[in-house]
């Protein structure tokens, strides 16, 4: 990875990467005990940047697992233009990871998010740091209730989750 780095502007890592890839640790975050030290992964993307100076943009999953099929989930994305970190999902302008339980298929959570991501920061009403992420979240959020690595959630589904219709209530 330090090979390809120097070639790629755009960081896309769950919790654990930049730790055991890059060694840059998140101090207090216990991955394996399930605690995530959520304030300190911003000095984590800005440690890549520094080692990375080509690096734009720094997305971290943030996963908290409580068990198999109950995990925490949400995402920290650091804009270097904009030398700010947003969190994704958020309530009351704190973090507040989607609380997924009865996770029916972990495959593909990163892929979607990753996707997610992408499709959002090149669709100019969703391209802002913090909507991207918050589109990418909920799109790898709704993959964990997907059966298979593939997320058949629509736009509409995402941006509904995304923008706070998380009760799960059919919508016709």
């Amino acid at each position: 990875m330090t090979q390809i780095l120097p070639h790629v502007d755009v960081v896309i890592a769950n919790e654990e990467d930049a730790s055991d890839v890059l060694g840059i640790h998140a101090e207090g975050s216990d991955i394996h005990g399930g605690h995530l030290a959520i304030d300190r992964y911003p000095q984590v993307a800005k440690e890549i940047v520094r080692q990375f100076p080509n690096v734009s943009k720094v997305a971290i999953t943030l996963r908290e697992s409580i068990s198999a099929s109950h995990n925490n989930w949400g995402a920290m994305f650091y804009d270097v233009a904009a030398g700010q970190a947003h969190f994704a999902p958020e309530s009351g302008g704190k973090y507040a990871p989607y609380e997924i339980r009865n996770i029916v298929d972990r495959v593909g959570g990163g892929d979607s998010f990753a996707a997610g991501l992408v499709f959002a920061l090149n669709t100019p009403e969703l391209a802002a740091a913090a909507s991207a992420v918050r589109f990418a979240v909920a799109a790898s959020c709704l993959a964990h209730s997907i059966e298979g690595d593939f997320n058949f959630s629509s736009r509409a589904e995402v941006e509904a989750l995304m923008g706070g219709s998380a009760s799960g209530r059919v919508v016709r």
